[in-house]
């Protein structure tokens, strides 16, 4: 497994590295244009702003660091990406080689299914880490120059810890996903609906006594919910989407070891 794990990690660097520059590019862009949010105008203009749709579009405070950040870097664009890059991995992990015929030669080798898969979840998981690792050196270093000092580095670092446990959730997904079908379309479609409506269901639930119950059934509650930029660390929220990876990652290793190949 630790061959699997270092092997697909080595091969994962070009992809690595891309998302790393591109999401930390999306963070200093976002973050540079902080202090033209503060001015009066822009103040007044947010407190017109109808409320109801500010909420559905995941827009908070930009009159705050955090509030800022927690709606733009950390709160529309940031995840996004994200969880791209992790629907990305998860569906390559299996389906991915499964489609391009390079499936039966990985797996003839004297590892087990299971830990095959499993090394290469793993793998994905700290190709996500490194990701938020580098998102978060960037914004300490432009901190200072965006005004963003009042933010701190420890909740920082918490935000970051929990964007990337938000993409190993949807990661997770595709990856049990393209184990259980071995087709890469199926597994990125699954997360673009999962998250869709796991989205909405955390921005429009609260104001819809019917639906109030999806937000607690969406992974984006407890990424942000706790708001993290200003609370630092949620451990709850933080264990609620590890668990859930470590649930869709068993799923995955069942499905795959019981699933007829197409190789």
């Amino acid at each position: 497994m630790r061959e699997v794990f270092a092997k697909w990690l080595w091969d994962l660097r070009r992809s690595i590295l891309a998302w790393s520059i591109g999401i930390s590019a999306v963070g200093v862009l976002y973050a540079t244009f902080y202090p033209t949010m503060t001015t009066p105008g822009l103040a007044e203009f947010m407190r017109n702003f109808p409320s109801e749709l500010l909420t559905a579009m995941g827009i908070g405070d930009f009159t705050t660091a955090a509030g800022y950040l927690g709606s733009t870097t950390y709160g529309i664009l940031g995840p996004i990406l994200m969880i791209v890059f992790a629907a990305s991995l998860g569906s390559r992990a299996i389906a991915g080689d499964e489609e391009a015929g390079r499936l039966d030669v990985l797996i003839a080798h004297p590892v087990p299914r299971s830990g095959f898969l499993v090394g290469r979840a793993a793998a994905m998981i700290v190709a996500l880490a490194i990701a938020g690792l580098v998102l978060f050196a960037v914004m300490i270093a432009i901190s200072g120059l965006a005004q963003l000092a009042e933010i701190g580095a420890v909740n920082l670092a918490a935000a970051s810890v929990q964007l990337v446990l938000l993409g190993s959730v949807f990661g997770a997904l595709a990856l049990a996903a393209g184990a259980a079908t071995g087709r890469r379309t199926i597994a990125a479609g699954s997360v673009a609906i999962v998250g869709v409506v796991t989205y909405f269901g955390n921005t429009l639930g609260p104001s819809i006594d019917a639906l109030a119950w999806t937000q607690s059934l969406s992974p984006f509650h407890y990424y942000s919910g706790g708001e993290p930029l200003r609370n630092g660390l949620q451990m709850f929220d933080s264990l609620v989407l590890a668990a859930a990876t470590v649930v869709l990652v068993v799923l995955a290793v069942i499905a795959f070891r019981r699933r007829d190949l197409a190789i």
